[in-house]
């Protein structure tokens, strides 16, 4: 006990001695290198509203690159392409250069183009080696994988794998306790609806409520009503309304199905919650949000594709990352005390470790990140997702506590 709370504490100071230093301005620094001999300083600048790239082009900086996004570059219909194309004629009249993702010049309008250059010098970037360095990571993917016409998003697909890989490793988890593999699928069954109904239920509970009136079904359904009909998935899920729904169908399926105490499959349970939670934050990164403060450390990441929901398009903590990260450590953790101590025998007791790290570790994340929505619930300095997190961590540690009590009774 002594160990993980000292590992905690290393935690806390980690990431707080993060929190200072963080960058307000909405234009970072880059530098155009060409043939590694001429160099330009550039001013990064990235939007989704081609209103604001215009403002900023016109604006005295001398250097400007605009790095493109999706929504400047991938128009939904005729209108919105009749729309992008008369900023795109705009640019081109006012004599800056549109560039495809080698920095070449593109020929028309209609070609892709990735950024977009003012420079007050007159330099040549056609079939010259251009290269943009930079002290952060640029972090901008396709939104997915074509195949065959269809766009698999990566989202989903990390989606897929979680609950892939973790069917296969509650196989083997079975498997080794001598349980009889007929029970896997109605397992399989509870935790997905348990994850998906209660994180989306969550979600609109603690960030956004208002969809209860003004677009009731999208609560429900992944599709929103206003102001047409359009399918856009469960587009916000909630981790904490996951964790409640998960242990309320877990008791359900612990008494009614396999008739075991139930701290015998949340124990087990948890070590695949933990990598799936990795593999949902990779799928938060691919899709670039639930994203960090602004910063320039070594850990800055910039989000071209980020909402500006959060803030301007500025170099930025990879939340995703850091929290992911931990979540795979977290996995490791429990399997390893699963498969090589005896803790498994001592019911509730890895369900409690798993508690308390897992949230203490969304806890201290949470300070680096932006808010994901409207934050109803705030304390002392604490937003909704730390405080959702306090009754975790302390059932986690009660649990332990009762476990290791329990056992020598």
């Amino acid at each position: 006990m002594k160990s993980i709370i000292k590992l905690l504490g290393i935690v806390v100071f980690f990431l707080t001695s993060f929190s200072f230093g963080q960058n307000k301005n909405t234009l970072s620094n880059g530098v155009l290198e060409i043939d590694e001999v001429e160099k330009l300083d550039v001013k990064i600048f990235s939007s989704p509203r081609m209103s604001d790239i215009l403002e900023v082009l016109k604006s005295d900086e001398e250097n400007i690159l605009v790095i493109l996004n999706k929504s400047n570059m991938k128009p939904a219909s005729q209108e919105e392409w009749n729309y992008l194309s008369a900023y795109y004629q705009e640019f081109r009249n006012r004599g800056f250069k549109l560039l495809d993702k080698d920095f070449q010049l593109v020929g028309s309008i209609e070609e892709q183009a990735y950024y977009i250059l003012k420079s007050s010098k007159n330099i040549e970037l056609q079939n010259h080696q251009v290269q943009l360095n930079i002290d952060f990571i640029i972090w901008n993917p396709d939104e997915g994988i074509n195949i065959l016409g269809f766009n698999l998003r990566y989202y989903g697909l990390m989606f897929v794998i979680a609950f892939g890989l973790g069917f296969l490793i509650m196989k083997r988890i079975f498997k080794i306790d001598g349980v009889d593999e007929k029970f896997l699928d109605p397992l399989f069954t509870w935790t997905l609806f348990g994850t998906i109904f209660g994180a989306r239920i969550g979600h609109v509970l603690f960030y956004d409520a208002h969809l209860f009136v003004d677009d009731f079904w999208s609560v429900f359904l992944p599709i929103r009503t206003k102001p047409t009909i359009e399918f856009t998935g469960f587009a916000g899920l909630a981790s904490h309304g996951a964790a409640i729904a998960l242990i309320l169908t877990t008791l359900y399926y612990s008494l009614k199905i396999i008739k075991k105490n139930p701290f015998w499959v949340y124990d087990r349970l948890g070590i695949v919650i933990a990598l799936a939670g990795f593999f949902i934050r990779m799928g938060n990164f691919f899709n670039s949000e639930i994203i960090g403060k602004p910063n320039e450390s070594f850990l800055a990441i910039y989000f071209p594709q980020q909402s500006l929901d959060y803030g301007v398009i500025v170099p930025r903590y990879p939340t995703q990352l850091i929290e992911g990260i931990g979540y795979l450590i977290l996995f490791f953790l429990l399997w390893l005390l699963y498969r090589l101590t005896n803790k498994k025998h001592q019911e509730g007791w890895l369900f409690g470790l798993f508690l308390m790290i897992l949230w203490s570790m969304r806890f201290f994340v949470e300070f680096l990140k932006e808010p994901q929505g409207e934050e109803y619930i705030s304390f002392l300095g604490l937003n909704t997702g730390q405080i959702l997190s306090l009754p975790f961590i302390f059932i986690g540690l009660g649990l332990i506590i009762y476990s290791k009590k329990k056992k020598e009774n």
